[in-house]
């Protein structure tokens, strides 16, 4: 008997944390996710569900961002994203990236166009480089935990994301200015979230902006960061209601 309501128990709690949505339909929009630098696929888990639940078809998956330059792990990733969302008849494809994610979304539509091109939503995206990279960029144990991408984040002409032209697409950008990196504060000047400064994260093409207080690293878990994901997605802009 107990050993039955052992079963009984982790059944329900499984049933409640990883819930069950019915297959979208091939109408269904698809949403490709890329998560940023060092991550995987698991530290956008809340938005892939949610969007999942709001009948988005989705694509999460993990890629070697700290093994390649951000051109090969834009075209290689990116293509890998497309390729599913057609396969799965999407009218529409849109992007959620965090990071290091915009920045590929960026590089990859340089020269490349998708016909099905949906809105765009960059979550603390360094758009304009990071202070962060510009201080550890030669510190040994950056350039072997990051690779080859952490070069090529800093604010400086060098630096990737400031080599980029404007692109083309319905652009949200959130980011935070509450820091998860105290440390690296003094370092990035005006509001920041602890790797990148609000004002490196705008684009001049974004059509909204917001800022929510959050730090770096957990901001695309944030319920409300996750709600204004899926308003930007169905109105192409975020909702200004407190």
């Amino acid at each position: 008997m107990r050993c039955l309501y052992r079963t009984v128990l982790v059944s329900v709690l499984i049933m409640t944390l990883f819930p069950v949505y019915a297959k979208p339909d091939k109408t269904a929009e698809c949403v490709i996710i890329l998560h940023g630098m060092g991550r995987t696929s698991l530290s956008m888990f809340a938005i892939e569900w949610r969007l999942k639940e709001e009948n988005y078809q989705v694509w999460n998956e993990s890629y070697p961002s700290t093994s390649e330059k951000i051109p090969v792990l834009a075209t290689r990733t990116i293509n890998q994203g497309i390729e599913y969302c057609r396969s799965m008849g999407a009218p529409r494809i849109h992007f959620v990236t965090h990071s290091l994610g915009g920045i590929l979304v960026r590089v990859f539509l340089q020269d490349h166009t998708i016909p099905e091109l949906g809105r765009i939503i960059m979550i603390s995206p360094p758009n304009k480089g990071s202070e962060v990279t510009d201080m550890l960029k030669d510190n040994f144990f950056y350039r072997e935990f990051l690779g080859p991408a952490g070069q090529e984040l800093g604010t400086g002409p060098e630096g990737l994301p400031n080599q980029l032209n404007e692109i083309e697409g319905e652009i949200g950008v959130i980011t935070g200015n509450s820091s998860s990196d105290p440390w690296f504060s003094p370092y990035i000047p005006g509001e920041d979230d602890g790797k990148v400064s609000v004002e490196s994260a705008k684009l001049d093409e974004m059509a909204d902006f917001l800022v929510v207080a959050s730090g770096h690293t957990f901001i695309a878990m944030k319920s409300e960061v996750i709600d204004q994901v899926v308003y930007f997605l169905k109105n192409g802009s975020f909702s200004k209601e407190d």
